[in-house]
């Protein structure tokens, strides 16, 4: 085993092992061991294998090596893409659980990117008052980012990710060889979650990847173990001090998130604006956001957008409605006292949530954002 994060949270903390490449023994004894921590899950005989259509070949090994240690196991796949985070798609595995006769010592096992980890964990919170969940992230940005924390949801046609839960999986396993066979497009929408951690916390990460963009991009697997187990202990440690958002801590992780969710919802959820490509566009106008605030100078918004434009991530999202994308912001989960909340940067490293954003400047940037 090449990593362990701790994801430390009193008697529900859990290990979020990295590794080169899978090794069914080792896989099979974290899973037990996994298991062992929680009371449903010492008794556990039954596993539910939730992924989706492409990443199913993958899902049907580890199930097949789940059955050969005696495990009765079901594998369900749903179609890729956000279009299946839906109510729709989360009463097609409740049905799967019904159908499997699940009971709450039965282990939902989610095979695949964020959209998988997303349903199959809402679904594992939502299922006989929650059932355990254990995560094997095939995405970059479900390993970075998704699978970390216990934020599991499904979309409203209105709001991304408003119907949602906290359940914590009582593991992850990420193998970095999964990324192998990753479009190149997802990969750079993973990419931009590093880029997120690296703002919000960690300056030494931003540094990295403005040095390893051809690496990271090429899968060099050092540059990869790099990026992903630190944005793992990034992430950890926000979500061991903040693991519901009771403190305000949490709501950091949410930098470029504000407009990035609008412009998806707009965009439509599951068409051509995948997440993390939403997330770059929404980091680059909050950090003008910040300049124009007099919070930073014109270096941090001109290397945030320079460095995602290397990425290949695109920085504007032209055409879209600039109301639409306004309406959409007043439903973020931010928000209180309807006021619209952002995550804008200081420095490098360090980010602070305000509500002190006017609608001329809010307008003036978002003109920016959405001009054909």
């Amino acid at each position: 085993m090449n990593n362990l994060v701790t994801v430390d949270l009193g008697d529900r903390s859990y290990e979020i092992r990295l590794t080169a490449q899978t090794r069914f023994e080792e896989f099979l004894a974290a899973f037990r061991t996994d298991l062992r921590r929680t009371w449903a899950g010492r008794s556990c005989r039954k596993v539910m294998v939730v992924t989706d259509r492409m990443v199913e070949p993958l899902a049907r090994v580890f199930a097949d090596a789940l059955a050969s240690a005696d495990f009765e196991t079901r594998l369900i796949a749903v179609e890729p893409g956000e279009g299946s985070k839906s109510r729709e798609g989360l009463n097609c595995l409740h049905d799967a659980l019904i159908d499997f006769r699940a009971d709450r010592h039965t282990t939902v096992l989610a095979v695949g990117g964020g959209v998988v980890g997303d349903l199959a964990g809402f679904a594992a919170a939502t299922y006989a008052r929650g059932l355990p969940l254990f995560m094997i992230p095939t995405s970059l940005l479900a390993q970075v980012d998704s699978a970390v924390g216990g934020k599991v949801a499904i979309n409203h046609p209105k709001a991304k990710n408003i119907l949602g839960a906290f359940h914590q999986p009582i593991g992850v396993w990420i193998d970095l060889s999964h990324l192998r066979s990753l479009p190149p497009r997802q990969l750079r929408c993973g990419l931009a979650e590093v880029v997120k951690h690296g703002v919000i916390l960690d300056p030494d990460l931003f540094e990295f990847v403005e040095r390893h963009v051809a690496d990271l991009l090429a899968l060099d697997p050092h540059a990869l173990t790099r990026v992903v187990a630190d944005s793992c202990r990034l992430k950890a440690g926000v979500v061991t001090r903040d693991e519901r958002e009771e403190t305000g801590l949490r709501a950091i992780l949410n930098f470029g998130h504000t407009v990035g969710h609008a412009v998806e919802a707009v965009a439509g959820y599951g068409g051509d604006l995948p997440h993390g490509e939403a997330v770059a566009i929404g980091m680059v106008a909050e950090a003008e956001l910040a300049r124009r605030l007099g919070w930073v100078g014109p270096d941090l918004p001109a290397r945030v957008a320079a460095l995602c434009v290397a990425l290949g991530l695109p920085i504007r999202a032209p055409g879209l409605s600039l109301d639409l994308v306004r309406t959409a912001m007043t439903l973020d989960k931010k928000n209180q006292a309807g006021r619209v909340r952002f995550v804008l940067p200081r420095r490098l490293g360090l980010v602070e949530v305000t509500d002190e954003v006017s609608d001329d400047l809010l307008n003036s940037v978002l003109e920016e954002v959405v001009r054909p």
